[in-house]
């Protein structure tokens, strides 16, 4: 299946089929509550309208979304460069284990070397074993940088 997996840019034709594998995500992988759904499809169009904020990728299948990345753009004032966050990455569960992690992944790091980024950062749940494992086969190394948050 890995082989006939497209990814690529999302579209405005995207949008309803996009907006329920982000539930998907939000509520059924993260157990967080369902954003209003005019919001999260307010964020998708926003992302849509304004490139220079950020990007979703996500990968087809025979016309099917069987997943996504999103892409936020920020800078590095270290590096003097635009810096992105990958701040999504999502399968959905009946096709985990096929690559398309992968494929979303190499994606967005394909984008940010042909767009000369400083750099692609992320972050995952301490006890997501399975994230971890893509991420360092990916290539990925831990910060030493430490992540704090406040609300």
């Amino acid at each position: 299946m890995s082989n006939n997996v497209v990814i690529r840019p999302a579209t405005k034709q995207d949008i309803s089929e996009l907006y329920k594998l982000m539930i998907q995500y939000i509520v059924d992988f993260y157990k967080q509550p369902a954003p209003k759904e005019t919001d999260l499809k307010e964020l998708i169009n926003h992302l849509l309208e304004n490139p220079s904020s950020g990007l979703q990728f996500v990968a087809e299948h025979q016309g099917e979304l069987l997943g996504f990345a999103t892409l936020y753009f920020t800078f590095s004032t270290l590096k003097v460069k635009r810096q992105a966050v990958l701040n999504d990455l999502f399968v959905i569960p009946n096709v985990r284990g096929k690559k398309i992690g992968e494929k979303l992944f190499q994606a967005c790091l394909e984008y940010i070397r042909e767009n000369e980024f400083a750099s692609m950062t992320w972050e995952t749940a301490k006890d997501n074993k399975i994230a971890q494992s893509l991420y360092n086969k990916m290539g990925g190394k831990l910060s030493e940088w430490l992540f704090y948050e406040i609300s």
